[in-house]
């Protein structure tokens, strides 16, 4: 028996070896579980804060994820968004496009048609921007996820007949997961992409360990580049009113950034306002500069969609993000019975209008 009593100690080594490896791999998802947990505010609830004369919008059902509005008071929304882990009311509908006239007294949303020629049957919109150029002609940049892939869709409005003409489908290796989208001319924009995998397995291994591999990208026919990186989910983009700043909201970090925008298009990091809320689309007083966001108080019940437990809504005001101690001030918050899941507030003459990732869309006087 003396050759099985030489194996012995070495079984045991490998024994021990094996519970250790098990031990630490289990303390280590335990911690990530728990940063995960923390990263998505998992056990926040929202004080409600409300606001006079509040009615939803008619003609949205399915989302409103996305809103950006023109000078003259015309608002532009996407909806339908379909989006791996996220709820949809609609999920075998295609997206659109909405535009409501913020100037009326009762607004309604307008569904825009979009020209021929392009595949309405996976229309998945996310982010959008616009652009007015200086003949006064309007872009619309559409972030799409037409088979859950990435492009950008640029339309010129035509508001006549009520219509988007589309007129190109960018497609670029490093526009993998986008997300939100700021356009810096007809056909160049600024771009986040909220993970690094576009694959869904893979996405939710990068949030669940936390990998900062999110990024930003410029994009224009003469060249594409990343011009930052070392974001957990960058999300929300848009830029200050002198053009100077570019701002990224980082859903997982609860976090807003400010970049300097340089002339060859470079961005380098000013500084990082931390919130307690997921921070996702950023709009932009164009008279103010004051930064408005629609937020995820509780990002688990997003992900874990919960009819007896409905994802809340919170809208933030950041006032004066370049001074040393910029102002955030809770605007609105609802538990979800009134709106779920905001993603985007903008404001117009005294209005607000708040939109959701696949609920309704509200509008608030200030």
């Amino acid at each position: 028996g003396t050759g099985r009593d030489a194996t012995e100690p070495g079984a045991a080594m490998g024994k021990l070896l094996a519970v250790a490896l098990v031990g630490i791999a289990a303390a280590l998802a335990a911690e990530r579980l728990l940063a995960f947990r923390n990263r998505l505010n998992a056990s926040r609830e929202v004080a409600p804060v409300s606001l006079p004369n509040c009615r939803l919008i008619k003609g949205i059902e399915t989302g409103s994820e996305d809103i950006d509005i023109l000078p003259n008071g015309l608002a532009f929304i996407s909806s339908g968004l379909k989006y791996p882990g996220l709820k949809s009311f609609a999920p075998d509908k295609p997206g659109e496009i909405f535009l409501v006239d913020l100037n009326e007294n009762n607004p309604r949303a307008v569904e825009l048609r979009i020209s021929r020629g392009f595949d309405l049957t996976s229309f998945n919109p996310h982010g959008i921007s616009t652009y007015v150029d200086r003949d006064d002609t309007v872009y619309l940049f559409v972030v799409n996820h037409p088979h859950l892939k990435s492009t950008v869709e640029l339309f010129k409005f035509v508001e006549d007949d009520n219509s988007l003409v589309h007129l190109k489908t960018i497609r670029h290796d490093l526009l993998t997961s986008v997300n939100d989208i700021v356009a810096m001319g007809p056909d160049s924009f600024y771009a986040t992409n909220d993970h690094y995998f576009s694959d869904f397995i893979l996405m939710f291994l990068e949030m669940f360990l936390g990998l900062t591999w999110s990024n930003v990208v410029y994009y224009s026919p003469k060249e594409v580049k990343e011009v930052a990186s070392g974001f957990y989910s960058a999300n929300g983009i848009n830029i200050s009113p002198d053009r100077k700043y570019i701002y990224v909201a980082d859903v997982l970090d609860h976090s807003v950034s400010v970049m300097e925008k340089h002339a060859n298009w470079s961005l380098t990091h000013v500084k990082t306002l931390q919130l307690d809320t997921l921070v996702d689309n950023l709009s932009i007083d164009p008279h103010s500069g004051d930064i408005w966001t629609g937020c995820h108080p509780n990002g688990m019940k997003l992900f874990y969609y919960d009819p007896e437990n409905l994802p809340a809504s919170e809208v933030l005001r950041i006032q004066n993000i370049l001074s040393e101690e910029p102002v955030v001030t809770r605007v609105y918050a609802d538990n979800g019975s009134v709106l779920q899941g905001s993603s985007v507030a903008s404001t117009y003459e005294g209005k607000l209008l708040i939109g959701t990732v696949f609920h309704r869309a509200l509008q608030c006087d200030l």
